[in-house]
């Protein structure tokens, strides 16, 4: 699913200064085929070079929707959109893609997926990335209260009654705040309206149909859009999958006994390569090692910069890929061992600062998930559930809480979730990892059941959150040849996987020496080492 606020958004490189608007034709008026060109004379979009390092083909565009869209002739909102156009003589359409959240940016993942896929795949689609509403680059963008996330926070595990009531009085006043700066917006700011902007996107493009990917949270998005305009899909990916039934507070809470799974899976590694880090190898050692860790930085903050929460926030992007790993354990040996907390602080600044787009993020993921579906209003619900969780998964479960709970103080009334079964669908191709700690597999198995006629491809033993276009010729097999053709593969059914793939092997280790020269790249920076960083970058974490 969702997850962390981090550093800069995928879509932030990308430039939209100049673009023209952009207003949604009436539904299907002129549209074309999906198998047509997009952009054709349906069309009433305009598109402007807005081209990175990285993806030189990509363009620009936005297109105006009203805020309530039972109210069409209301007030207009603007969504940023950017796309890599066709190359083929024939066109299967647009293909929406959407990295998660709620709150991500997808302008910068069009040029990502366009060059990720197979040249003969990606040539045959117009790929678009989109700006839900109130997300970057769309008009008007909520920041709820900027700073929000500046270090040193509280101690997200209380030691007593005063600490747990610092903490709820600071989430009280972002949920108050929130509703004082976008009183206004609020009502309308949830995942119903954004599948009804990507309706309009529909139309604007001049297509009959969408073919759509998406990771985390874009899966529940793209499962809402499919359950409202079944019609309206032609082919449908879902990678790393938001659990239906479980949105949203139950869905948090397993996810607090999947990344203390995930936690141990990385002290795991250490231990096994004790040889370079130099922390025990024992499993059991190194964890309580990371821990003595978290407990001197509550009595001395590194850097004045990184105290336990910020600790947690820095070691969370592990849980979603383990390409982080070495440099989260080279700073982790460093700090222990040599007393050193300049890596720990230099891991910090580029894997968990927040700055203005992660603001954003952040406010848009409360806005959505606090709207969507009801939460508990009652304090006495989250402190019951996560003291009794938190014994057995101590490693993010207050800091998860926290994370979420202005939902108890939000300032407006929550909906009941979208049932996503659907029977009307073309087949839809689904990705889950066993071990995905952000979107557990059941949830991937749930979606397969809902959804009549889908394929379910499994990476047995995989433990990263967002698993196609990130290395693996077996995912990404399955991935093409259904974008393709639109065949799936076929299996037993009945929730069961339709066809598997191992997972990558893990990553060699970083010396601490190597280490201290070799900062990892901030979450959304143009730059690449491998695919599997490059798309992890883009989804971000926690959004």
């Amino acid at each position: 699913m969702k997850r962390r606020v981090m550093a800069v958004y995928g879509g932030a490189a990308v430039v939209l200064a100049g673009l023209i608007t952009a207003v949604p034709v009436a539904a299907n008026a002129g549209s074309t085929d999906a198998a047509g060109p997009s952009g054709s004379a349906g069309s009433t979009l305009k598109w402007t070079d807005c081209a990175t390092e990285n993806y030189p083909d990509l363009e620009c565009s936005k297109v105006r929707v009203p805020l309530d869209h039972d109210k069409p002739g209301g007030k207009k909102i603007t969504i940023a959109l950017s796309r890599v156009q066709h190359t083929a003589d024939k066109s299967q359409g647009p293909l929406l893609v959407n990295p998660g959240g709620p709150g991500g940016s997808g302008l910068t993942l069009a040029g990502f997926v366009a060059k990720s896929l197979p040249k003969k795949v990606a040539s045959q689609y117009d790929v678009i990335g989109f700006d839900p509403r109130g997300v970057g680059k769309s008009e008007p963008a909520l920041d709820c209260k900027p700073g929000y996330f500046d270090p040193v926070r509280p101690d997200s595990v209380p030691r007593s009654a005063k600490d747990e009531l610092a903490n709820i009085k600071r989430a009280k006043g972002f949920a108050e705040a929130c509703g004082k700066m976008h009183g206004k917006l609020l009502n309308h700011i949830n995942t119903v309206n954004a599948v009804k902007d990507m309706d309009s996107i529909r139309t604007a493009l001049g297509a009959k149909k969408i073919n759509y990917f998406g990771y985390s949270y874009g899966t529940y998005l793209g499962a809402v859009y499919s359950k409202l305009f079944p019609d309206r899909v032609r082919r449908a990916v879902l990678d790393s999958i938001v659990d239906p039934d479980g949105v949203w507070y139950e869905t948090n809470i397993s996810q607090d006994y999947a990344f203390d799974e995930r936690h141990k899976a990385f002290a795991a590694w250490v231990a096994k390569h004790d040889a370079d880090y130099k922390l025990g190898k024992d499993p059991a050692a190194v964890e309580k090692a990371w821990y003595g860790m978290r407990d001197a930085l509550r009595k001395k903050p590194a850097g004045d910069k990184v105290g336990p929460s910020e600790l947690e926030d820095t070691y969370l992007p592990g849980g979603y890929y383990n390409g982080y790993w070495p440099d989260l354990a080279a700073a982790f040996a460093t700090f222990v061992n040599d007393k050193d907390s300049a890596p720990l602080v230099d891991a910090y600044e580029a894997m968990a600062s927040v700055d203005a787009s992660g603001d954003n993020g952040y406010s848009i993921y409360t806005a959505v998930e606090c709207r969507d579906a009801p939460w508990p209003r009652d304090w006495g619900t989250w402190h019951r559930d996560m003291a009794k969780v938190h014994e057995k998964a101590p490693f993010m479960t207050w800091n998860n809480a926290w994370y979420n709970a202005p939902c108890a103080f939000w300032p407006t009334k929550s909906q009941k979730p979208v049932d996503v079964s659907n029977k009307k669908l073309p087949p839809v191709l689904l990705f889950q990892a066993t071990d995905d700690a952000a979107t557990p597999y059941e949830g991937g198995v749930s979606m397969h059941r809902k959804l009549r006629g889908s394929s379910l491809v499994v990476e047995e033993g995989g433990g990263n959150h967002g698993i196609t276009l990130g290395g693996s010729e077996c995912l990404d097999g399955y991935l093409a040849d259904y974008l393709e053709t639109g065949k799936v593969p076929e299996g037993k059914g009945g929730g069961e996987a339709d066809a598997t793939c191992e997972a990558l092997p893990d990553p060699e280790p970083l010396s601490p020496e190597e280490a201290k020269s070799a900062v990892p790249a901030p979450y959304g920076s143009d730059s690449t080492a491998d695919s599997g960083a490059e798309l992890h970058r883009l989804l971000g974490n926690r959004n």
